[in-house]
């Protein structure tokens, strides 16, 4: 997807980058409609699913999906999340969370998208995103069609 923002630099979105729990899953379940979407959409972009896997059911809940899923340790789980976004070209991101340990993911792509739902959402991940929104079908919203993106960003 080819993102045209006056005033901005042109981008292409390539990589879509979910955090797990609080952004496509609530207290370890996926949201209703979520895979139906990544579906949809996996014809034009490519999906991750990034996660510390906290309940320990990301692959089962994410199984017939696709998507990729990247599990990670406890430890620094910002900095493996920064590191995983830059092994893709954050230039190509779009990455979408809500805790704290996905503020550098969010300042690093070229599209940070901060989601406030009901696990909530940290201030400082807030103020590293580019978007906030109020639920992750806003977010399929954006992929489906360029010009709300355009209409957020532009000056």
């Amino acid at each position: 997807m080819r993102v045209e923002i006056p005033g901005k630099e042109a981008f292409e979105i390539k990589n879509i980058v979910f955090d797990y729990n609080g952004t496509i899953a609530i207290d370890g379940k996926v949201i209703k409609g979520v895979l139906e979407k990544i579906n949809e959409l996996s014809k034009s972009f490519d999906f991750y699913v990034i996660t510390a896997d906290t309940y320990g059911t990301v692959q089962m809940e994410l199984e017939n999906t696709n998507c990729k899923v990247i599990t990670i340790g406890k430890e620094n789980q910002d900095k493996r999340k920064l590191e995983f976004i830059e092994s893709l070209d954050s230039k190509t991101v779009l990455s979408v969370g809500n805790g704290r340990n996905d503020k550098l993911m969010l300042k690093e792509s070229i599209l940070g998208i901060a989601i406030l739902q009901d696990e909530g959402l940290c201030t400082q991940t807030l103020l590293n995103s580019d978007i906030m929104v109020k639920s992750i079908f806003d977010v399929f919203s954006f992929l489906k069609d360029v010009n709300r993106l355009i209409a957020t960003l532009r000056n």
